[in-house]
């Protein structure tokens, strides 16, 4: 309840998430058949780069800015975020001027058969995510716990969909609240592809999370993480990842070819990329 993302809107880890996000929608709509999506803990839509809370602590300039800025050819993956990001702005201003929230990206690819709902409990941020939709068809803005919300609009009616589970991680037990949460979500829908962010911190918790998923018996779980650094730096974000349930065909190449580029640009010196299976088919 205390999280906000303004501080950090259009970091390194905002990129890395919404470079997943938005290859997996891709490959949702490859079929004609609709899709819901369901982000879990959305926040406030859309953020002004040049507000108190982002110049405060500047993150965007190690993170989007350097992706913009970035020259000779990208790999489809990280061309087509672009693209969406300034899809979603009128003058080349604006889009440095403002960063879209996973809802809003997920909002500009969505097509006339498909569906989403956006939770967010924060009062702040449901005020500002419900302005940010507002008039979008087939969006729906919900003020409910994110977890709850699993519960609640899954296995969907349109029979497949992507949850994205992006928490503020203010809570020492949320790794063990995931699990539990990815393990019933899988039980009521087990096609449905899941995309969890996580930080790389003490990796401990995470690493927890990860047996247990593996010990319940869920299958093909793909971990795409990007380090700044190459080891832990004493309980600092040194890196993110995002573990993705049931990707679309395509989805991990994808990465495979992006993310080791994407890590170039964020640290020239010092950054990797790994795309792998955790359990594969």
């Amino acid at each position: 309840m205390n999280y906000r993302h303004a501080f950090h809107a259009g970091n390194f880890a905002d990129v890395v998430k919404h470079v997943c996000l938005v290859a997996l929608l891709r490959g949702l709509s490859r079929k004609d058949s609709p899709w819901l999506y369901l982000d879990t803990h959305a926040g406030a839509g859309r953020y002004d780069l040049r507000s108190p809370p982002a110049q405060k602590t500047g993150e965007y300039r190690a993170g989007i800015e350097l992706v913009r800025k970035a020259t000779g050819s990208l790999p489809p993956a990280l061309t087509d975020y672009l693209e969406v990001l300034g899809a979603l702005t009128d003058t080349a201003a604006q889009q440095h001027d403002h960063y879209p929230g996973s809802p809003l990206l997920a909002a500009a690819l969505a097509r006339p058969q498909d569906r989403l709902v956006a939770c967010e409990l924060n009062p702040l941020e449901h005020a500002a995510l419900d302005e940010c939709l507002r008039g979008r068809q087939r969006c729906t803005v919900a003020r409910q716990d994110g977890y709850q919300a699993l519960a609640a609009y899954l296995p969907p009616r349109e029979r497949r969909g992507l949850a994205l589970i992006d928490p503020p991680y203010e809570d020492p037990r949320e790794f063990t609240r995931l699990a539990k949460a990815l393990i019933d979500a899988h039980r009521r829908f087990a096609t449905g592809c899941y995309a969890l962010w996580y930080p790389l911190k003490d990796e401990g918790p995470l690493a927890g999370l990860k047996r247990q998923l593996k010990t319940a018996g869920l299958r093909r779980l793909l971990t795409v993480e990007l380090r700044l650094t190459p080891l832990p730096q004493g309980g600092i974000l040194h890196g993110c990842g995002v573990l993705v349930m049931n990707p679309p065909w395509g989805f991990a190449d994808q990465l495979r070819d992006a993310l080791p580029v994407l890590a170039r640009i964020l640290a020239p010196d010092s950054g990797t990329a790994a795309v792998d299976w955790l359990v594969p088919e």
